[in-house]
């Protein structure tokens, strides 16, 4: 099956086929970091995350996610003791981490909005001179440079909106427009600015807009054409509307596909900061294993809304729990794996090639986890040995495989053996009780190991232990 991708710019699904059948160009667009992130951000981020992981399997993938270090509500947020820079790379450095501890990929290149300043005046000074940008003249405005929306005929292109229905742009002076639509790619060093964020320019010092930004990163890293443009779905309109229109009006083909993921929600709101209603990612992770938050953020499909609630964790760790402990039961029991070399199942494949299809690859997961815990129990360890293989492989695809050691940190491999040494000493207290055939006393043992949330597994040999549910 080819893979098929859901195109938001052509509003359908389209078979996917990438300019270089061997290296798959991808940009995502990055945080804004002007605080940090929430859950909203790490769903997002995750996707694109998936994707890349899906697309390396045969081929390389160069995936792009910028940082936007420099914008209006950055210069808000700083403070005199914290300078803009030096709350941007904080705020950078909480993403970083924030999205390493979910196991998401540190991308190929990321680069920063600050680094590119030549490359977004070089694409400013094209669309001038191909008359679709004008320097303003308006008072109170010098230094901007507008993006003409009239003079681009496919503006509106992306989302399907018509000129006049869009609502004026608000990112500067709206008396130095030719249309209250027209939106800024330069923006003039305004009173009250630090002058640590001006860069000169033929228009006067100031600083790039915020799209133009992405439209120069994405072709200074990958070419005036890549396969595909990513992001939020939020980020739409007017973000990639306005990328799109600058880029082509400019003379360069741009992306080929256009991906977005759907928003968190809670109580099918939004989430964002400008609510107030957003979880944020540190205060997620403090109380939710990293796993867990993963799998969690995965399961619902990319494109839909995901309304985060605490059933939706508790969910994640209990089909965590069932991978893990079978994976646990086939190892112990004989079924030797071959460190994930496994052969990926065609149902999971045609799931994933389906428009990244992860709720159904899940499903082919769990039935993997079935068939192999029936296979475990009627003693068939050719058939325990392929599930365990093939689930091995799905989870490690997916990011989502509970024993890799990624997932294991200091502090929990302390807790996992201390509570091995407290259950191995009732079990070794259960088996003195039962040679002495004091059947009550070993009884009570196991009725206080099975309140506790663990079940013992008796073998002619020796007896195990699990968490319950496993």
């Amino acid at each position: 099956m080819t893979l098929r991708l859901f195109d938001t710019k052509a509003r359908a699904l389209r078979d996917f086929v990438p300019l270089d059948p061997e290296n798959v160009s991808v940009y995502v667009c990055g945080p804004t970091v002007q605080s940090g992130p929430h859950v909203g951000h790490l769903r997002g981020a995750l996707a694109f995350d998936i994707l890349r992981r899906w697309l390396s399997r045969d081929r390389r993938v160069t995936f792009v996610r910028n940082v936007t270090d420099i914008d209006d509500k950055v210069l808000a947020n700083a403070t005199d003791s914290e300078p803009w820079w030096a709350l941007a790379y904080r705020m950078e450095l909480a993403f970083s981490r924030a999205y390493a501890a979910i196991g998401i990929l540190p991308p190929t290149y990321e680069p920063r909005a600050t680094a590119s300043i030549p490359q977004m005046q070089e694409l400013i000074q094209r669309l001038i001179e191909r008359g679709h940008a004008y320097a303003s003249t308006g008072a109170g405005s010098d230094g901007d440079v507008y993006f003409d929306v009239r003079s681009w005929e496919d503006y509106g292109r992306l989302t399907n909106q018509s000129l006049d229905a869009m609502e004026p742009a608000e990112d500067a002076d709206p008396r130095g427009k030719r249309d209250p639509r027209d939106f800024a790619l330069w923006k003039g060093a305004k009173p009250g600015e630090p002058e640590s964020a001006t860069w000169d320019s033929p228009w006067g010092g100031g600083r790039p807009g915020w799209h133009i930004e992405c439209s120069a990163m994405s072709r200074r890293y990958l070419g005036p054409e890549f396969d595909i443009h990513g992001g939020g779905l939020d980020l739409r309109f007017p973000h990639h509307e306005n990328e799109l229109a600058q880029s082509t009006a400019a003379g360069d083909p741009f992306a080929r596909y256009w991906m977005h993921n759907g928003l968190v929600t809670v109580g099918d709101q939004k989430m964002s900061k400008s609510l107030g209603n957003f979880v944020l990612a540190d205060d997620l992770l403090a109380t939710r294993e990293p796993l867990v938050v993963r799998y969690a953020l995965a399961a619902a499909h990319y494109r839909s809304s995901l309304d985060v609630s605490e059933s939706s964790f508790d969910e994640a760790a209990a089909a965590l729990e069932r991978i893990r402990g079978f994976l646990t039961r086939a190892a112990r029991e004989g079924a030797a794996s071959n460190d994930g070399g496994g052969s990926l199942p065609e149902a999971f494949v045609a799931a994933m090639d389906d428009d990244l299809g992860v709720p159904q690859a899940l499903a082919v997961i769990h039935e993997s986890v079935r068939a192999g815990n029936a296979a475990l129990d009627g003693g068939d360890s050719d058939a325990a040995l392929r599930a365990r293989t093939s689930v091995t492989a799905m989870t490690d695809l997916l990011g989502i495989n509970p024993l890799d050691p990624q997932w294991s940190t200091g502090d929990a491999s302390a807790e996992a053996s201390a509570l091995d040494a407290l259950v191995q000493s009732l079990i070794a207290q259960r088996a003195d009780a039962r040679a002495a055939k004091d059947w009550a006393a070993a009884d009570r043992i196991r009725d206080a190991v099975a309140a506790a949330g663990i079940a013992l597994e008796d073998t002619p040999d020796e007896t195990h232990w699990s968490i319950s549910g496993r």
